[in-house]
């Protein structure tokens, strides 16, 4: 082989090599920095892209997707002083590969160590009770104080979040405790306001029973009036077959009390009592003599119901007497 030959092979594995060394492929979900004597020119987005060879090299190769980071468990004392262990995780994505490659040293570690502290300043200034419930609230918090703080790194942090939130063994069952004194508190409440409203409905029912019995009373008192007045109506305009009629209902009512008696087997009628047959007849006369039109009744049976001993006529009124058995 002449030298010829060789100077062209030579010639050619050159240009190759330069042209492998100024053309570059970057993936995707990457952004490449180009630094120009150690010094950032221009940042290379995925595809084919050709630089100055020997003169332009790649600097830092940035993944600008979005990455997880996990926060360590760390002890964090509240404001009421109590100790939580809190753990936690972070997502955040590199929306500026010159500025996460040159504006801080670590990335992942500079976002792990703010959001640490941040959490410790979050809940440190939270009671133990507003830590456990407001977890939201937590996370908001936290997410607004680190993206604000990782904006210059040329990171946007899309979420925060806290995993677990442990307290210690002693708290937790002293916890416990208050929860089941608190349910029994308000079972004692439930229980005695149930109470009371069964006192409070049982007294409205008593007394609308009450004014319910008064009314009955009071309506039964002036039927008895009214009947009375009619009846003293009567006798003064010289009828006293209603008086009969009066007396003889009572009698009836009387008997009828005697013998609804469950223990009563025989009882014994006054001399009296043969009035109330007078009083049923003088009853029966009036009777016929309303339905017959207001005929006089016959003198036969006028006279029958004179005739009898001892029986008042329809006529006459009845004389008092005791009523006792």
């Amino acid at each position: 082989m002449s030298g010829f030959d060789i100077a062209a092979l030579v010639v050619a594995a050159l240009v190759i090599f330069v042209i492998f060394a100024g053309v570059k492929t970057v993936p995707q979900g990457y952004n490449y920095t180009v630094e120009r004597f150690q010094k950032y020119t221009r940042t290379l987005h995925p595809g084919l892209t050709i630089i100055v060879p020997f003169i332009d090299q790649i600097g830092r190769k940035i993944n600008v997707m979005e990455q997880v980071l996990d926060i360590p468990s760390q002890e964090v004392i509240s404001r009421d002083n109590a100790t939580v262990l809190v753990d936690g995780v972070a997502f955040y994505q590199v929306v500026d590969a010159a500025q996460a490659s040159y504006e801080v040293t670590n990335l992942e570690r500079a976002i792990m160590a703010l959001t640490m502290t941040n959490i410790r300043s979050v809940l440190g200034s939270m009671d133990l009770d507003h830590i456990l419930s407001q977890r939201d609230e937590i996370n908001t918090r936290l997410l607004h104080v680190v993206d604000a703080a990782a904006g210059p790194w040329g990171v946007k942090v899309t979420r925060i979040e806290i995993k677990d939130i442990t307290p210690p063994a002693d708290l937790v069952a002293s916890m416990g405790r208050q929860m089941k004194a608190e349910r029994e508190k308000r079972a004692s409440i439930l229980v005695a306001e149930g109470a009371k409203q069964a006192q409070i409905l049982e007294a409205e029912g008593r007394k609308e029973a009450a004014f319910r019995d008064a009314e009955a009373r009071e309506r039964s008192a002036q039927a008895e009036a009214t009947a009375t007045s009619l009846v003293s109506d009567a006798v003064s305009k010289g009828d006293v077959a209603a008086l009969n009629y009066f007396i003889a209902q009572k009698y009836v009512d009387a008997l009828k009390a005697m013998a609804a008696s469950p223990n009563q087997k025989t009882f014994v009628l006054p001399y009296e009592a043969t009035a109330l047959l007078g009083s049923l007849g003088g009853i029966a006369e009036i009777a016929r003599d309303t339905f017959s039109g207001g005929a006089a009744a016959t003198p036969a049976a006028r006279t029958a119901g004179r005739s009898r001993p001892g029986v008042p006529s329809a006529g006459s009124a009845v004389p008092p007497g005791p009523e006792s058995v």
